[in-house]
């Protein structure tokens, strides 16, 4: 029987994952922050090796974006998401297990996507004309960022995400990066949980006749029920190891999720876009960071998750 372990198992991907393991079939491992301290590295390879996974799913993150421009913050935050990832690809590495680890569009800048020479998707290779994009510049399709994109975090969440993606790559080859974005589903049950973008509107909605919400920052949305089973079909498939760009069909603002969340809960609150500096904040976003799926099939539209 297959052994898996999860780490950050009472998070929102985290409880997904253990519940789409949960058939029987597989001797599962959950453990969250109750269960081990994973930036104390000497018994977190203790634990691990004395488990001897054959997978092993990283759903820890600090994902506190703005908090993690202040200096204090930014060095925990880049020990969980950068030095952390690191530690447990050298651990999964001695051990021949597979690593899962989760990333974001946050490591893009939100200009135009910049491919590594000769990694054009599709490109011929001979550099032809025809290998740069069509279309006119201004189309969404035009600024999708591909899996092999090259990386320009303009946060410091961002970076120690990037950290992260690059210390696992520097210490093994058998590994998955998911990328995802805008994630929601249930609650976290953690005690550092958050709620989703979803469930704090739809409170909000609940209780104003109007809201605000930034018609900006364009990304597809992410279902964690999704992405929790689409991680676990590219582990069995056996799918070629490297990053995958994994979010539900439909890129949209903040504002264009808040419409379809009002619509589908039959809410009559007026929704009133607004740019992104509304609301100050003090890390920068991304204008459009949406993840081109191209390893996978499509997943459905976020609406229909929703």
């Amino acid at each position: 029987m297959q052994k898996i372990l999860i780490l950050g198992a009472k998070g929102m991907l985290g409880q997904e994952l253990v519940r789409v393991y949960n058939d029987g079939m597989y001797d599962v491992t959950a453990w969250d922050r109750e269960d081990i301290d994973v930036t104390d590295f000497d018994v977190l390879h203790q634990k691990i090796n004395d488990l001897w996974p054959d997978v092993i799913y990283n759903a820890v993150a600090y994902n506190a974006v703005d908090a993690c421009e202040n200096d204090d913050e930014y060095i925990i935050a880049d020990q969980l998401n950068g030095v952390f990832p690191g530690e447990l690809a050298k651990i999964a590495k001695n051990l021949d297990a597979t690593l899962v680890h989760y990333s974001t569009d946050y490591v893009f800048d939100g200009e135009r996507p910049m491919y590594p020479e000769g990694k054009n998707p599709g490109c011929c290779g001979n550099g032809c004309s025809g290998c740069m994009y069509k279309g006119p510049e201004d189309t969404l399709e035009y600024f999708a960022y591909h899996e092999g994109d090259v990386p320009r975090p303009i946060s410091r969440y961002g970076m120690t995400k990037l950290h992260g993606e690059q210390a696992i790559e520097k210490n093994m080859n058998n590994y998955y990066v998911i990328r995802l974005s805008k994630l929601f589903g249930k609650p976290a049950t953690s005690i550092a949980g958050k709620k989703s973008f979803f469930d704090l509107m739809l409170d909000l909605g609940k209780k104003n006749d109007e809201v605000k919400a930034v018609n900006g920052e364009i990304s597809k949305f992410t279902y964690a029920p999704d992405l929790a089973y689409e991680s676990k079909r590219i582990v069995d498939a056996h799918l070629s190891y490297g990053i995958y760009h994994v979010a539900n069909e439909g890129a949209a603002t903040w504002y264009d999720g808040a419409v379809a969340l009002y619509e589908l809960a039959g809410l009559k609150t007026r929704i009133i876009p607004v740019s992104s500096d509304t609301f100050p904040r003090l890390a920068k976003r991304p204008s459009s960071s949406v993840l081109k799926v191209t390893k996978i099939p499509p997943m459905r539209h976020y609406r229909d998750a929703l």
